[in-house]
């Protein structure tokens, strides 16, 4: 069994679906009906839609390599996104080593929190 999508509710989903994928370094988002769909490595896709209501933060975290870490921490500093160790904020403009790896938060344009790590949660290190 393997998740194959999920929808990801948003004030704008041509604005959080285009920073998600610039940010990660994926492909531009493709239309497929009321959606914008962002396609991640596994076969899952991340479905984009427009919600006016009131926002619901949600949490998304993503598996990458080392250079993937790089390369994507790179664009978040570059951008002047603030950004924590942690998911409850308090350790601001750093990054965590959890489990010998490296890993870092960062809000999207809705609200949503999203990390990336490079060693998965209890892997050890």
């Amino acid at each position: 069994m393997q998740l194959n999508h999920t929808i990801v509710r948003v004030r704008d989903k041509r604005e959080s679906a285009t920073f998600l994928a610039e940010i990660l370094g994926l492909p531009e988002p493709t239309p497929f009906g009321p959606f914008l769909v962002v396609q991640v490595a596994n076969d899952v896709s991340l479905d984009f839609a427009d919600d006016h209501g009131p926002p619901h933060p949600q949490h998304y975290a993503f598996l990458v390599s080392e250079s993937e870490f790089d390369e994507i921490f790179g664009r978040i500093q570059e951008r002047g996104l603030p950004y924590w160790a942690d998911p409850f904020k308090r350790r601001p403009g750093e990054f965590n080593t959890n489990d010998g790896g490296r890993g870092v938060y960062w809000d999207d344009p809705s609200g949503h929190i999203l990390e990336i790590i490079t060693r998965p949660y209890g892997s050890g290190g």
